[in-house]
């Protein structure tokens, strides 16, 4: 059963048609009859789960939001970003490219989450400085990310300490393990500052 519709209401921007989008039934904190925010198209927010887009928070492109999540305020989600699980995106901030924001994680202030950003757990993002993506240069290509808030570093499914991150390579591939653990001890000696004799 479909818990929203689109209305009639519409609005462009950077010449795309949004439309706002009103509830059809109750569902977490919503009401039915309440009025949502805007999306493009249905396939931006799921009909299942929790989910919700409210205020005056845009949601376009191939972008998805589905689950619990929800993107409120300001916050714009495009291209072919993600958020779902409980992950909540809101103010001025904007998840974009091929960016995924799920579990508990947060994104809010003026943050861009972008790129091939993974964002979950318990991160909280609020500006540029709070997450690093890297890529796997020496053998898969694939992008994985370190957040600040909580020290953690999601590839693929994994999500760790960068101790387990490491302890975790190692034991598939000496060389990706080297590759991940200089990786690690450069977020922790160079942007966390924790050179050795000076914690």
């Amino acid at each position: 059963m479909k818990k929203y519709e689109l209305t009639e209401e519409t609005r462009t921007v950077n010449g795309i048609v949004l439309r706002r989008i009103k509830a059809l039934r109750d569902f977490a904190d919503v009401k039915a009859g309440d009025l949502g925010g805007w999306i493009e198209k249905e396939s931006n927010l799921s009909h299942g789960g929790n989910c919700w887009v409210c205020g005056n928070a845009k949601v376009c492109g191939n972008a998805e939001v589905y689950d619990n999540a929800a993107v409120c305020g300001n916050a714009v989600v495009y291209d072919n970003a993600a958020v779902c699980g409980n992950a909540v995106v809101y103010d001025n901030a904007a998840v974009c490219g091929n960016a995924v924001v799920w579990d508990n994680a947060v994104v809010s202030g003026n943050a861009v989450v972008s790129g091939d950003a993974l964002v979950s757990g318990n991160a909280d993002i609020k500006s540029m400085k709070d997450y690093i993506v890297f890529k796997n240069w020496w053998s898969s290509g694939r992008w994985f990310t370190w957040t600040r808030s909580d020290n953690m570093w999601t590839v693929g499914c994994f999500h760790g300490t960068g101790e387990e991150l490491v302890a975790k390579v190692f034991k598939d591939s000496e060389e990706s393990g080297r590759h991940y653990k200089e990786i690690v001890d450069y977020v922790e000696k160079c942007v966390l500052g924790k050179e050795e004799g000076n914690e």
